[in-house]
């Protein structure tokens, strides 16, 4: 609409989904809207034992890498070896 006054007052006044056709599916693409891309990671926060963290913190020291990318890799490990495994899920 040209006058966007005139448009805020007939959607205040009317009820919008009359304009929608309930026949035809839209996507949001079709609407020019766009959701963020997922971040390919998810920041999770966990509570270990300090001996434990500790003890992981000297072991990735010694084999020169870092704390958290070693907690990952321990993760990915031990998932590989459940799924693995008979009657894990």
């Amino acid at each position: 609409m040209k006058n966007k006054n005139k448009e805020i007052k007939i959607y205040d006044h009317n009820d919008t989904t009359d304009y929608i056709d309930k026949n035809i599916p839209l996507k949001l693409s079709d609407l020019n809207i766009t959701l963020p891309k997922e971040n390919p990671t998810k920041i999770i926060s966990i509570r270990i034992p300090t001996k434990l963290y500790n003890s992981i913190k000297a072991y990735s020291t010694n084999i020169d890498m870092p704390y958290q990318a070693y907690i990952k890799y321990l993760l990915y490990e031990g998932i590989k070896k459940k799924l693995k495994s008979p009657g894990f899920f």
